[in-house]
């Protein structure tokens, strides 16, 4: 490998990893107050009797998706998921 491609290598790693998500930014922070509080939702549904109903499956299904944006650091995309995500568990919960 030649200095030229080296450099450009660095160069392309040290932008790469400077564009990677901060986990301790309040959007961050946002996204894991909302994933936790739509699980707890998530589990008391479940608990209740609510797991049948399509919304549950709904919302179950927005959980897992807002996860794996967390995960890659899309926060707002995790915190939209989760939002939604409780209006379905509420909606499940709604149904009898």
């Amino acid at each position: 490998m030649n200095k030229f491609n080296l450099v450009c290598l660095t160069i392309i790693c040290i932008f790469v990893s400077s564009c990677a998500a901060n986990p301790t930014s309040p959007e961050a922070k946002k996204c894991r107050v909302a994933l936790n509080a739509a699980y707890k939702n998530l589990d008391i549904a479940k608990a209740n009797g609510f797991s049948g109903t399509v919304e549950y499956g709904k919302a179950a299904a927005l959980l897992s998706a807002a996860k794996i944006q967390e995960e890659f650091g899309k926060y707002p995309n995790c915190i939209d998921k989760a939002e939604r995500a409780e209006l379905h568990i509420k909606k499940s919960m709604w149904k009898e």
